[in-house]
């Protein structure tokens, strides 16, 4: 916990971005019956039956110091996906940073073994010392700032009945663009010194001898 709160901690530094990332699946519905258009004092009506469509499965990252973030929709969430993610990453989106420092939760997927699953030996190699990994704790995802940028997108693109993955990818690329040009920064507020106080049950007691 405390190797991620000093991440936070740590100036912007360009050379060096700060990246969390997340993944999230998105049940796709689409509707049986067609919606009844709104009219003068009602609302729009939606039938409270659909029909499954499968899921697809989002992998979101954030720079929360530069209010930058992007959404990669893919029919998985297995290790040569998030692989393909990091690629991204470092190629494609960063690829002047002398390191990307990067915030993962713990899943086995979330590891360089992961790039040696995608990519050739001498790439994966390559990838996997591109980056500077940090891993949130057993049941501490909610150190993931990527988890508050899955919420906003839940609550702003995601929280309706989307049919088809051609149809998510285009609503959330929309999401990101206006995001991103309205550059929303994440101000990270807990500290180590606040989690030494307010999670004081999590640290070892030690028990001086003389008391």
């Amino acid at each position: 916990m405390e190797d991620v709160l000093d991440v936070y901690a740590r100036p912007y530094d360009a050379a060096r971005p700060v990246i969390c990332l997340d993944e999230k699946s998105k049940e796709l519905h689409g509707e049986v019956r067609e919606p009844l258009p709104p009219e003068a004092g009602q609302a729009r009506r939606i039938d409270s039956e659909y029909v499954r469509n499968g899921t697809a499965n989002l992998f979101v990252w954030v720079e929360p110091l530069a209010g930058r973030r992007g959404v990669q929709v893919t029919d998985r969430r297995c290790a040569t996906d998030f692989g393909g993610v990091l690629g991204h990453l470092s190629d494609v989106v960063y690829p002047t940073a002398e390191k990307i420092v990067l915030v993962v939760d713990n899943l086995n997927t979330h590891g360089p073994q992961s790039l040696y699953e995608t990519f050739a030996p001498q790439e994966a190699h390559r990838l996997a010392h591109r980056f500077e990994w940090h891993h949130t704790p057993e049941h501490g995802s909610w150190l993931n700032i990527a988890e508050c940028e899955l919420s906003v997108l839940h609550r702003q693109c995601l929280d309706r009945r989307i049919a088809d993955k051609e149809t998510l990818v285009r609503e959330v690329a929309a999401w990101e663009q206006a995001r991103n040009e309205a550059a929303r920064l994440v101000r990270w507020q807990f500290t180590t010194a606040d989690a030494r106080i307010k999670l004081r049950r999590l640290y070892p007691q030690i028990h001086n001898d003389s008391d």
